[in-house]
């Protein structure tokens, strides 16, 4: 609300005090309700300038449970250092509802995939491309970034966190057992049979959560032989024309590396269909097997079990060039500012913070993630630098389980294939299920 104009209305007494005496008609309460007008009008000035002075706060959607209290701390940190802006962090809203609602929130930090992307291409998340930080993020990122989403001539999200997931491997029982890290489809195989020779479960695995072998088992083989990024924008160009006819189809594509995907599952644990991803962790940090297909979040959970256990990484070897070799990755987070937020200034400034090398760095060191800046600092968590350089040349694919929407159950369909279904039938229904998301789209 504008702030009364002080100047006219000390004007107007003045003009009062020097008019001809009151009539005596005149009562003396209308002189008294003429005398509360300016003094409503004073107050309310007074009232408008308090207001103005206060800070502005702003609601942020974080939701990814494991780093909630970390981000409760920068976002202490962010109010000791100025007093301009509030943040409220929201954790438990529905992200949907509000953005229905048209109350969404002023920034928000999630997990990059087709959920955030609906948002994306509708056009309902602001331009950040004139912000400087937009010109830190890494070139090789963006390729990523846009095969998800994109909206003509906007930078609608910016980067915070990438994920680097390999096969996780205990390297006391690779030397133990005198092995090497594969860097061959051939080696790999090789490796497995020397494991399961001696006695150790090769790989660990949890199909109890399908979760657990769409982003590791699938998108590990499948990003090994297929360019993730090419094929999802090739399949986006052709629309409703996918199957057998057309130039990529998962049937075609997918059929190669899953099928190398179940030549894999005869070196699991033989009750992998009733273990989950806790199982998991806690076998592994057991010694229970050699490999892991599992990210980098489930290091923080192995330590706690076993906080000596020596956990390398390696990508997982699909041909038998080791020039092939990538590995995959996420991005675990992402800067937005929704078009619909009133205090996208203030929100701004929240994420400037946000970017910082110092907080971002941090942050990033804390989560065991890479840094997506052109100066971020690099890893230095021994598992992950051995991923260093893959990561640094921009060896590295999309997991294939990201750029399929959730409206398609592909992690039910991986789970069939880790139980042994024939792998055609498979893909032919998921490209059918691709029909019918390009037709309603």
């Amino acid at each position: 609300m504008p702030e009364p104009d002080l100047t006219t209305a000390r004007a107007d007494v003045t003009h009062r005090a020097g008019a001809p005496p009151l009539s005596r008609d005149l009562s003396r309460r209308g002189f008294l309700r003429a005398a509360g007008v300016v003094g409503a009008g004073l107050a309310l000035g007074a009232c408008a300038r308090t207001s103005a002075s206060e800070p502005t706060e702003i609601v942020f959607f974080q939701s990814k449970p494991e780093v909630i209290g970390y981000f409760d701390e920068l976002i202490e940190q962010f109010h000791q250092e100025q007093s301009r802006v509030r943040v409220r962090h929201d954790a438990t809203s529905n992200l949907a509802g509000s953005f229905v609602r048209e109350s969404p929130p002023d920034i928000g930090c999630l997990n990059y995939n087709f959920e955030i992307s609906r948002y994306v291409e509708r056009g309902v998340l602001s331009d950040l491309g004139d912000l400087p930080e937009a010109g830190r993020v890494l070139d090789e990122l963006h390729p990523l970034i846009d095969v998800t989403a994109s909206y003509p001539g906007r930078t609608s999200v910016l980067p915070y966190s990438l994920m680097a997931a390999a096969v996780l491997y205990n390297r006391e029982i690779f030397a133990q057992q005198g092995l090497t890290v594969p860097t061959t489809w051939d080696e790999l195989v090789a490796v497995c049979d020397a494991l399961r020779a001696a006695g150790i479960t090769p790989i660990y695995s949890t199909f109890k959560d399908p979760w657990t072998i769409a982003q590791g088992h699938f998108d590990y083989t499948v990003g090994g032989m297929v360019d993730t990024t090419a094929f999802f924008d090739q399949l986006k160009q052709q629309g409703t024309e996918v199957g057998p006819g057309s130039p990529v189809a998962f049937q075609k594509q997918f059929l190669p590396p899953v099928e190398r995907m179940q030549e894999l599952v005869a070196y699991v644990n033989d009750d992998a269909a009733s273990r989950g991803y806790g199982d998991g962790n806690l076998a592994f940090a057991d010694g229970q097997a050699a490999m892991y297909l599992q990210g980098p979040w489930a290091i923080g959970e192995i330590v706690k079990t076993n906080p000596d256990l020596d956990v390398g990484a390696f990508p997982l070897p699909m041909t038998d060039d080791p020039a092939d070799r990538k590995v995959r990755v996420n991005v675990d987070l992402a800067l937005w500012i929704p078009e619909g937020s009133t205090k996208k200034a203030a929100a701004r400034e929240f994420l400037q913070f946000l970017m910082r090398p110092d907080v971002i760095d941090a942050y990033n060191a804390h989560a065991l993630g890479f840094g997506v800046t052109k100066d971020a600092a690099p890893v230095t968590n021994s598992t992950l630098v051995e991923l260093k350089e893959y990561y640094d040349r921009a060896d590295f694919y999309l997991g294939a389980s990201q750029l399929v929407p959730q409206s398609i159950p592909l992690q039910n369909y991986t789970q069939s294939l880790a139980a042994g279904a024939a792998p055609e039938p498979v893909l032919r229904t998921l490209d059918a299920d691709w029909r019918r998301l390009a037709f309603r789209s």
